[in-house]
C-alpha cells in the first residue's frame, strides 16, 4: 500500500484559512510546477493545464473525460483510496494529501495535492480543484528515512515486532528472536496468544481497538510475561504504537524491554526491607503492611494480634554465645512457619520477640483457645552447639473489638498483654479484650516514652564522640553516639534508647537531638596541625524523602555556625539503597553544598553495583561482622579486600568499623582501607574529652 499522509478541514471556520493557502498558491509567479486541473463530481478529469501535462505526462486529449483514479497505484485503487479522497474533500469542503503519485511512463513521484470541493449557490457539488505539487526529493528523504528505521528496526538490542489488528505477527527483529529462544523463521507462523506464558492469565500485547485508549498511540503498560522457547518465562515491559493504513486496517509496533532482572533485584530489596535477616520472618515494617491490608478487609473484626517473648533468651547469647542465640531465634521460626495455619504470619520485630498475625481468629474457636495454642506452639526443645535448651515465651493477644481500632492500638494493646503474661510468669499468657491493658509494664513503657521525650526537649541527652583515624594516625573525623543518663535507670545504651524511641515514634525527634548537639560541640574542633575535623550523625527516624529534609539539615548546619563540609550523614544500607529517585535528588542537593553521606553496615544489604554507583555517597563503612573474623575466618578478609577494592574503584571512601585489635587493623590497612573505626583506638568519648584526644593526635599505630 502506498504510504500517505492526508489532512482534512471541517467546518466554516477552516476553510477561509485553506482557501488563502490555495489563492497564495495559484498566485504565485511561476506556476510552471504545479498541475491544475478539475474533476466533474464523479472524479472525471474535466479541465487540464500545461504544468499538469508536464508533471504527469499526459496531454489534454489523453486525459480530459478519464477518471482521475489513473494517476494512483495499482494498489490504491484496488483500496478504494482516490474515491476515498473525493468523499473527505466532499465533507469537509477541503481535503490535503502527501503521498506516491504515477506519471503515464509509469514511473512514482512523491505529490503534495489539495483537493477542493466546488459547489453551486445552491450547494450542489458540481465538481473538484486539483492542485498538485512534486516533492520527489520529499519522497525520497522518506525513503531514506525508512531505510534507517529499517536498519535500527534489525540492530536494535531490544525486541521488535509487528502483529496485525488480529494479532498475527507481520515482522519481528533478530533482538527478539534472541531473547524468547526462537529463529526468526519461526515467528512467522504465530498469534498474539503464543508470546504469552501461561501464567500471564487474561494478559494481552496491545490493546483492541474498541478498549480505552485503542485508538491511541500506546505508551508503556504493566508488564506481561512472555514465554521462552523452553517454556521459561520473561518478564517484559512493552511499548506499543499503533498505525492505521489507507485502507483503515490498523497494526501495532511493539518494543519488549527485558525487566526479568531489574524487577528481581527490586523483588529483593523489597523483600529486605520488609523482612528479619537472621530468621526470614516479616519484620515490624513488613507487619505494619500486613496488618494495614488485613484491617482494611470487610473480616477486620476477625484479626487478632499476639505479641510473643522468649523467655531466658539473654542467658542463651551469655552462655552459648550470639550465634547460638541466632540460631535460637532461627529454629523457633522455622517452628512456627511450620507449625501456624495459612491463616496465621509469623514476625520477630526486636530481639526474642515474635508476633503472630491471624486473619481469623474465629475459626481458632475465639482468641482465648487460639493465644493458648500458641503459647503451647513456643514450648519446644532445641539442641544448640552439644546442649539442649528449653523453648518457651509469654504470649499476649488481642483483636478487634470496634471498627475504629487502629494498627497502633492493636500493636500496643497486644505488647502490654505480653508483658502483662511475663509479670506472672514465664510461658503464661494474657488476653487484652479492649484498649492498652494498664499493666505495670505497659506503664513503664509509656513513662520511658515521656521521659524520653522530656529528655530531648530539655536538651539532657548527651552525645559522646568515637574518632575515625587514618592510616597516618590523625583524626579524619569523630561517630557521634547518643548517650542518655536514666534518672532512674542510669546510662541506657544506644539499642535501649533507639527500641523506646522507635515504639513511641521519636526516632525524628531523636536524630534532631543528636544532630544539633554534635554539629554545636563539634564547630571549632580542630587538629595540631590546624585541620577541621568533621562530625558522622547516623539517621534512623529522618529519611531524605521527607519534606523540606535538605532544608531542615542546612538550618542546623547554619545555626550551627560550622560548615557543610563538616558535616557526614550516616545510614545504614538497606534504607539508602532502597531510596528513589525524590530522595536521593535531596540528597544531591545536600551533596553539592559540601555534605557527605556515608552507607553505614555496607555489606548486611543487597546493593548491587549498578546501584551503587547511582547512590550520591562518598563513604562505605564496612560492617563489623567482616572486620571481627579477620585473623580467623578467611572469608572475611576476601570480603574486606573486595569492598576495598570496590571503594578504590569508584573513587569513594573505606572506612573499617569494629577495629578491637591489631592484627585486624594491619590486615585492614594491608589490603588499603582509608580509615578505622573501635575500641583499638578509643571508646566514644564526651566532647570534653575528644578535644583533649585531639591534641595528642596523630596516634601512634597499634604493634602486633
Amino acid at each position: 500500500m502506498d504510504q500517505q499522509e492526508s489532512e482534512t478541514f471541517d467546518g466554516p471556520a477552516e476553510a477561509p484559512a485553506v482557501r488563502a493557502d490555495a489563492a497564495k498558491v495559484l498566485a504565485a509567479e511561476d506556476m510552471r510546477e504545479y498541475a491544475i486541473f478539475s474533476l466533474d463530481a464523479s472524479g472525471h478529469v474535466a479541465s487540464w493545464n500545461a504544468g499538469a501535462a508536464r508533471m504527469k505526462g499526459y496531454s489534454s486529449a489523453e486525459v480530459i473525460g478519464r477518471h482521475f483514479s489513473l494517476f494512483y497505484s495499482e494498489e490504491a485503487i484496488t483500496s478504494g483510496y482516490p474515491q476515498w479522497e473525493l468523499e473527505q474533500a466532499e465533507a469537509h469542503g477541503f481535503f490535503i494529501d502527501r503521498g506516491w503519485r504515477v506519471r503515464k511512463d509509469g514511473s512514482r513521484f512523491w505529490a503534495h495535492v489539495v483537493i477542493t470541493a466546488q459547489r453551486s449557490p445552491a450547494g450542489k457539488l458540481d465538481g473538484f480543484i486539483k492542485i498538485t505539487r512534486d516533492e520527489s526529493e520529499a519522497g525520497a528523504r522518506q525513503q531514506r528515512s525508512m531505510r534507517r528505521f529499517t536498519d535500527l528496526f534489525e540492530l536494535a538490542p531490544v525486541g521488535i515486532a509487528l502483529f496485525d489488528q488480529a494479532g498475527h505477527l507481520l515482522d519481528a527483529n533478530g533482538a527478539l528472536a534472541e531473547l524468547l529462544g526462537y529463529q526468526l523463521r519461526d515467528f512467522f507462523e504465530m498469534a498474539e496468544h503464543d508470546f504469552l506464558h501461561p501464567s500471564d492469565e487474561g494478559g494481552v500485547l496491545f490493546p483492541s481497538p474498541n478498549s480505552p485508549g485503542g485508538e491511541n498511540v500506546g505508551g508503556p503498560v504493566p508488564h506481561r510475561v512472555l514465554a521462552r522457547s523452553d517454556g521459561q518465562p520473561v518478564l517484559c515491559q512493552l511499548r506499543s504504537a499503533a498505525s492505521v493504513s489507507d485502507d483503515g486496517s490498523r497494526s501495532w509496533l511493539l518494543v519488549f524491554h527485558d525487566v526479568t532482572a531489574q524487577v528481581s533485584h527490586t523483588e529483593a530489596l523489597r523483600y529486605q526491607a520488609t523482612h528479619d535477616a537472621t530468621t526470614g520472618l516479616l519484620n515490624r515494617r513488613g507487619s505494619e503492611e500486613l496488618l494495614s491490608t488485613l484491617l482494611s478487609r470487610n473480616t477486620a473484626e476477625k484479626v487478632a494480634v499476639l505479641f510473643c517473648d522468649l523467655n531466658n533468651f539473654k542467658r542463651v547469647n551469655d552462655s552459648l554465645g550470639h550465634t547460638a542465640g541466632d540460631e535460637l531465634l532461627a529454629e523457633v521460626a522455622e517452628h512456627l512457619t511450620s507449625e501456624l495455619p495459612p491463616e496465621c504470619t509469623p514476625a520477630r520485630f526486636y530481639g526474642d520477640e515474635f508476633v503472630v498475625f491471624c486473619s481469623d481468629v474465629d475459626s481458632f474457636g475465639g482468641l482465648e483457645d487460639f493465644t493458648r495454642e500458641v503459647g503451647e506452639l513456643f514450648r519446644m526443645d532445641v539442641r544448640l552447639h552439644g546442649r539442649v535448651v528449653h523453648v518457651s515465651a509469654s504470649v499476649g493477644s488481642t483483636a478487634v473489638v470496634h471498627p475504629e481500632t487502629t494498627l497502633t492500638e492493636l500493636m500496643r494493646s497486644a505488647e502490654a498483654a505480653m508483658f502483662q503474661a511475663r509479670i506472672r510468669g514465664q510461658g503464661q499468657t494474657n488476653i487484652a479484650l479492649g484498649r492498652v491493658v494498664p499493666s505495670q509494664a505497659g506503664i513503664d513503657q509509656l513513662a520511658m516514652e515521656q521521659q524520653l521525650r522530656e529528655a530531648i526537649d530539655n536538651d539532657r541527652l548527651g552525645v559522646h564522640y568515637q574518632p575515625i583515624l587514618t592510616n597516618d594516625g590523625s583524626v579524619a573525623l569523630a561517630e557521634a553516639l547518643l548517650r542518655w543518663n536514666h534518672p532512674e535507670h542510669g546510662p541506657l545504651t544506644p539499642d535501649v534508647v533507639l527500641t523506646v524511641a522507635e515504639r513511641g515514634g521519636l526516632l525524628a525527634e531523636l536524630d534532631r537531638c543528636v544532630l544539633r548537639t554534635a554539629l554545636r560541640e563539634s564547630a571549632g574542633w580542630r587538629r595540631p596541625d590546624g585541620r577541621q575535623v568533621s562530625v558522622a550523625v547516623n539517621l534512623a527516624g529522618l529519611r531524605p524523602g521527607q519534606p523540606g529534609f535538605a532544608e531542615e539539615i542546612s538550618a542546623a548546619i547554619g545555626d550551627a555556625g560550622t560548615s557543610p563540609e563538616n558535616l557526614v550523614l550516616e545510614m545504614v544500607e538497606t534504607v539508602i539503597a532502597e531510596l528513589e529517585a525524590q530522595p536521593l535528588q535531596a540528597m544531591r542537593e545536600l551533596v553539592d553544598t559540601g555534605v557527605r553521606f556515608a552507607m553505614d553496615d555496607f555489606g548486611s544489604g543487597y546493593s548491587s553495583l549498578a546501584r551503587l554507583r547511582d547512590l550520591p555517597t562518598q563513604i562505605i563503612k564496612l560492617d563489623r561482622k567482616f572486620v571481627s573474623g579477620l585473623g580467623t575466618e578467611i572469608t572475611d578478609l576476601g570480603i574486606a579486600r573486595a569492598v576495598t577494592e570496590l571503594t578504590r574503584t569508584m573513587g569513594l571512601t573505606c572506612i573499617a568499623e569494629g577495629v578491637e585489635n591489631a592484627t585486624q587493623h594491619h590486615l585492614l590497612r594491608a589490603i588499603g582501607v582509608d580509615a578505622y573505626q573501635g575500641y583499638l583506638f578509643s571508646a566514644p568519648l564526651p566532647a570534653e574529652r575528644f578535644r583533649e584526644y585531639l591534641d595528642t593526635s596523630p596516634t601512634p599505630n597499634p604493634a602486633l
